[in-house]
């Protein structure tokens, strides 16, 4: 790795971490210059801590959400730069988009070759609106929520306009009725967007997820020179409360930190058992 490359590399690691210049480069000398891989090392050292600041991306854009006779669907149109995502051309091409996006109820390639307004395809439309701004644009996913057995709300943060955001969160929800439970279905929302949940229950979230952050607890632990015993016993802990913060039943309601999840639903079951059927959430960038 070239002199250059590792001073990027070095910065991009310090910004991600908030870890120091000397560890930053020993994480990267020893994974071969890996971001990703970096980050572990330093969090198993113990220098690093899981943050937000591990999930930004340079990545822009926007994320949009249609709705019509009880059925939402969401899509994210990422562009390089926020300067671009503030662009009328492409503000509007993304809510026409939007809107072709609940007709075809998710399925990008029938969007792809959906007709717009112009009567040029979206691949088409999408090559000349690229052509006329100068920069990559992509169609980078979407999602469908039917009207069939529950309830659909939803939530759009940092809204620039109806709609169209940076965070939109989705949920369903089982035994609601779309007027009583309005209020509800919209903290909901909002609370998934503010937590951003890795699944309804402890339950659905993915053991690879799991095991690799047991990993990462334990190697923490041992290194902060607890015995070996004991480190067993408190990564435990620390994996369960991991499982707890990271899906949506058992979380800290955000606007009452005394109640989870589950509980705001009980409050809100005098008739029926409310339950949460689906969710899905959307960060501009996010992933990538």
């Amino acid at each position: 790795m070239s002199n250059k490359s590792l001073l990027d590399n070095i910065k991009k690691l310090r910004e991600l971490t908030g870890v120091g210049f000397n560890d930053c480069k020993v994480a990267l000398e020893e994974n071969d210059g890996v971001i990703e891989k970096s980050i572990e090392f330093l969090r198993k050292k113990g220098i690093a801590k899981a943050s937000k600041k591990m999930s930004r991306t340079a990545s822009e854009g926007l994320a949009l959400v249609s709705e019509e006779n009880g059925e939402v669907a969401v899509i994210e149109i990422n562009s390089e730069t926020d300067f671009v995502a503030k662009n009328q051309d492409f503000i509007n091409f993304c809510k026409e988009l939007s809107s072709l996006n609940l007709k075809n109820k998710g399925d990008l390639k029938k969007l792809d070759e959906s007709k717009m307004s112009s009567g040029l395809l979206v691949k088409d439309s999408l090559i000349n609106l690229i052509s006329k701004i100068g920069e990559k644009i992509t169609i980078r996913r979407a999602h469908f929520f039917n009207n069939s057995s529950g309830i659909n709300f939803f939530y759009v943060h940092s809204a620039i306009e109806k709609n169209i955001g940076k965070i939109v969160s989705i949920i369903k929800l089982g035994n609601a009725d779309k007027t009583q439970d309005q209020d509800l279905g919209n903290k909901l929302s909002m609370h998934i967007a503010a937590s951003n949940p890795l699944a309804i229950d402890k339950d659905g979230i993915d053991k690879k997820i799991v095991d690799k952050e047991l990993e990462i607890i334990k190697a923490e632990v041992i290194n902060s020179g607890k015995p070996k015993e004991l480190a067993e016993k408190i990564s435990k802990g620390k994996i369960a409360k991991f499982l707890n913060d990271n899906s949506l039943l058992n979380q800290i309601w955000i606007m009452d930190p005394k109640k989870t999840v589950k509980d705001i639903l009980k409050e809100n079951s005098i008739n029926k058992e409310i339950k949460v059927l689906d969710y899905i959430r959307y960060k501009v960038g996010e992933g990538v």
